[in-house]
């Protein structure tokens, strides 16, 4: 009797998204793929970011007409502590995928205001709250912060009450700003909304004092 061996299955197929990220993962500047939460990343280098994104919008394979948005995250740990995340979308060919680029705080990454206008609101508002240089950026300056302002709100060295105060002043008829002053550096919460604190109701003494007789 011949031995009957079983056939091997067949590798799965890939999902669109995997060939998707394979393509991806040809371009030039890009060093990784990954497939996060039913998500498409890919890390790409500072020394390669326009021609990668280039390549995204015009390559009819990607079609990524539009930046959705552009973000900082911090991770202070790190040596090139911030990441800038691109969200690029294709709306002919419906897909999506997010861009990472890592860089430290005196180090620039190259503008992509030239490949997706819409770019330079983000990269505005990204050196404003995290403090990313971004090269080649002509209109690099504050979006959400005041004037003068000192410092990167979002970054998370920068302390929760930050530095300057900002007031009315009755006297001076005029918005004054201060070094913020704390009139109390540490309290003590109990957490407890006032019904949960009450053990005895007021007007309930008598009620108790029958229940302890009975």
């Amino acid at each position: 009797m011949a031995d009957e061996t079983p056939a091997e299955a067949p590798p799965p197929e890939p999902t669109p998204l995997e060939r998707l990220g394979h393509a991806i993962a040809a371009l030039p500047g890009v060093t990784g793929i990954s497939i996060h939460l039913g998500e498409l990343q890919a890390a790409a280098t500072r020394e390669g970011l326009i021609a990668t994104m280039t390549a995204l919008r015009d390559d009819p394979r990607f079609a990524f007409e539009q930046l959705m948005d552009l973000a900082g995250v911090d991770w202070p740990e790190r040596a090139e502590r911030f990441d800038v995340v691109y969200n690029l979308l294709s709306v002919s060919l419906n897909q999506r995928v997010r861009v990472i680029v890592a860089t430290d705080a005196e180090t620039p990454v190259a503008s992509v205001h030239e490949v997706w206008p819409a770019a330079t609101w983000w990269e505005r508002e990204a050196w404003d709250l995290f403090g990313i240089v971004f090269s080649g950026q002509p209109d690099l300056r504050r979006i959400l912060t005041d004037y003068g302002f000192e410092g990167h709100p979002l970054r998370k060295d920068f302390p929760l009450t930050g530095y300057i105060e900002v007031r009315y002043d009755e006297d001076r008829k005029a918005v004054v700003y201060e070094p913020v002053k704390l009139t109390q550096d540490f309290r003590n919460f109990d957490f407890l909304s006032p019904w949960e604190a009450l053990t005895t109701l007021p007007g309930d003494e008598k009620v108790l004092q029958a229940r302890a007789k009975g």
